[in-house]
This record gives C-alpha cells, sequence and structure tokens, in this order.
C-alpha cells in the first residue's frame, strides 16, 4: 500500500515537472544550440517580447545554421537593428504550433509576410530549412530547431550580398 502512494506521488511530481517553467527565451539559452540566436535577439532588443505573457512559435535557427551564412552577414545585420529585428520576427509567428499540427501551406510571421511550409516524408520545411528539433515547450511558446537562417523571399539577394 505505501508504495502505491509513493508512485502515486512520484507520478504527480512528474506531471507538475512536465510544466515548462522557463519562457523561449530562456529555454533556447538552455538548449546550448542557439547563442547566436538569442544574441541576436538581445541585440535587437527583443528579449522582453519573448520573456512575457504570449504564445509564440519559434522557428530557430541553431549556431550551425547562422554559420552558414554569406561571411559578414550577421555582423551586418547586427548594425542595422531594424533589419535584424524584421529577420527574426520572419521566423515567428503567433500561437503554440506543435510540429504535429503543421501542415503544408503559407503561416504569416511577425514580420508581416508569409512563410510556407512543406512536408516531405517525416521531414517538415520552411522555406526550404529542414526543422531538426521539433517541439522544444516552454512556457509563452514552441521552439522548433531549424537547420537554415531564413529570410523573406525578396531578401534572398540581400543575403548573399550581405
Amino acid at each position: 500500500m505505501d508504495q502505491s502512494r509513493s508512485a502515486s506521488a512520484t507520478d504527480a511530481n512528474r506531471h507538475i515537472s512536465a510544466v515548462p517553467a522557463k519562457n523561449i527565451v530562456d529555454t533556447a539559452i538552455a538548449a546550448g544550440n542557439f547563442t547566436s540566436f538569442v544574441a541576436c535577439l538581445k541585440a535587437a532588443g527583443m528579449t522582453d517580447a519573448f520573456t512575457g505573457k504570449g504564445q509564440f512559435t519559434v522557428l530557430a535557427p541553431t549556431d550551425e545554421a547562422f554559420g552558414k551564412l554569406a561571411t559578414g552577414a550577421v555582423d551586418a545585420l547586427l548594425k542595422d537593428t531594424a533589419k535584424l529585428k524584421s529577420v527574426l520576427n520572419y521566423h515567428v509567428f503567433s500561437g503554440a504550433m506543435k510540429a504535429n499540427d503543421m501542415k503544408p501551406g503559407e503561416v504569416m510571421t511577425l514580420q508581416g509576410t508569409t512563410a510556407s511550409f512543406s512536408a516531405t516524408g517525416a521531414e517538415i520545411h520552411i522555406n526550404g530549412a529542414r526543422v531538426i528539433q521539433r517541439d522544444i515547450i516552454a512556457s509563452n511558446g514552441v521552439i522548433h530547431a531549424i537547420d537554415t537562417v531564413i529570410l523573406p523571399k525578396d531578401w534572398q539577394a540581400l543575403a548573399a550580398a550581405a
């Protein structure tokens, strides 16, 4: 009888600890592979937006994804905070969407333009970037790690020139 009581208490604790205590920014920091993304959020003055209330889906490029950008591209963005904010907002949309809920089609980003989801087998892509880690749950949304920094369609030439 005592064992069933302790098992029930353990189960209850497991459910309590399953509730995410960290917001999107703290969750990204704790993950350890989004340091460039978090540094950009800080440089753009956007951390408050993702530490507060609200539900967001963040398609966070990994540090490796930032490494794929043309030489000088990140430095150029860091010097132009308006453009940096726009790029970061292109990686976010309202509402917490888990990977299983992502369907092929367009989604409106916080930047104000659409991004396109597609699926190939079990893989999910957004504007060609592959979702490499799904459903990193935060108290105010969900993060999906992507392997490429995505840009609005009309910015592709800018990325190459930066």
